[in-house]
C-alpha cells in the first residue's frame, strides 16, 4: 500500500518528535522533557503536538520503547556474530555490548535503569516485551548450555521456587527455577556493573573499566557454569 503525503508528513513529523526528545533527555534528563519546548523547536504551536503525543507519559513511553529496542538489536547483532557452539564467547559478547550501548547512550540507559521519573510508570504493555530482550538472551543461552541446578546452589525458598517456576513456560529451554536465579544474577551484575561506571560511582576505585568488565564477566560466567570463550 502506497504511502501518502499525509501519512509521510506524520511519520516524519513523529521522528522529528522523538529526536528532539532524545537531544532534550541527553541534555536535561527524563524529568525535565516538554512537549512545549519540542513544538518550539519544530516551529509547532504548542496544541498541535498534542495531535501527535497527547502526553509527556506518552512521550516517555515512547522513548522507552524506542531505547529497549535499540539497546536489544545491539546485544542481539553483537551476540549473533558468535559461534553457536561458543557459549563462553557469546557470553562476553553480551557483556560487552551492553556496555558499549550504554557507554554510547547514557542518557538512555539512565532512562531504562536509573532513577525512575517522579509520577510516571511505564505501561508494561507497552515495555516488557522490549525490556525482556537482553535477559531472555542470556537465558536462552543458559538453554543452549543445558545449565541444571547443581549441589553448590543456595538455598531457596518454596515463594521463591514457586515464582521462578511459574516463569518457566514462556522461557527458552526448560530451566530450573535454580538456573533462572543464575540469569537473574548475571543481567541485575551486569546492569550495576555498568551503572557504576556511568554514574561515577567507581571513583577513585577503578578506572580501567573494560578490563574489570571482562575479568567480572569471567566469574559471572563461572557462576552461570558457562565454558570460558574459545
Amino acid at each position: 500500500m502506497t504511502e501518502t503525503t499525509r501519512q509521510r508528513q506524520h511519520r516524519q513529523t513523529m521522528a522529528d518528535i522523538l529526536r528532539i526528545a532524545h537531544q532534550q533527555l541527553a541534555r536535561e534528563g527524563a524529568a525535565a522533557l516538554s512537549l512545549r519546548a519540542i513544538a518550539r523547536e519544530l516551529g509547532l504551536v504548542s496544541s498541535a503536538i498534542y495531535r501527535y503525543v497527547p502526553s509527556r507519559d506518552e512521550l516517555l513511553t515512547l522513548l522507552i520503547e524506542e531505547s529497549y529496542n535499540a539497546f536489544g538489536d545491539a546485544v542481539e547483532a553483537a551476540e549473533s556474530r558468535c559461534r553457536r557452539d561458543d557459549l563462553g564467547r557469546r557470553w562476553l559478547a553480551i557483556g560487552r555490548s551492553v556496555r558499549r550501548w550504554a557507554v554510547a547512550n547514557p542518557a538512555e540507559w539512565a532512562l531504562l535503569y536509573g532513577s525512575p521519573v517522579p509520577g510516571y510508570h511505564a505501561p508494561p504493555e507497552r515495555t516488557t516485551a522490549a525490556g525482556s530482550r537482553v535477559p531472555l538472551l542470556i537465558l536462552r543461552l543458559l538453554a543452549d548450555a543445558k545449565i541444571k541446578p547443581t549441589p553448590e546452589d543456595p538455598p531457596m525458598t518454596a515463594a521463591l521456587h514457586r515464582e521462578l517456576d511459574r516463569l518457566r513456560p514462556g522461557l527458552p529451554g526448560d530451566l530450573a527455577p535454580e538456573v533462572l536465579a543464575r540469569g537473574l544474577l548475571a543481567f541485575s551484575s551486569l546492569c550495576g556493573l555498568v551503572s557504576l561506571e556511568l554514574f561515577g560511582q567507581f571513583t577513585n576505585t577503578v578506572t580501567q573499566f573494560a578490563g574489570h568488565l571482562d575479568h567480572q564477566l569471567a566469574r559471572l560466567g563461572a557462576v552461570l557454569g558457562l565454558p570460558d570463550p574459545a
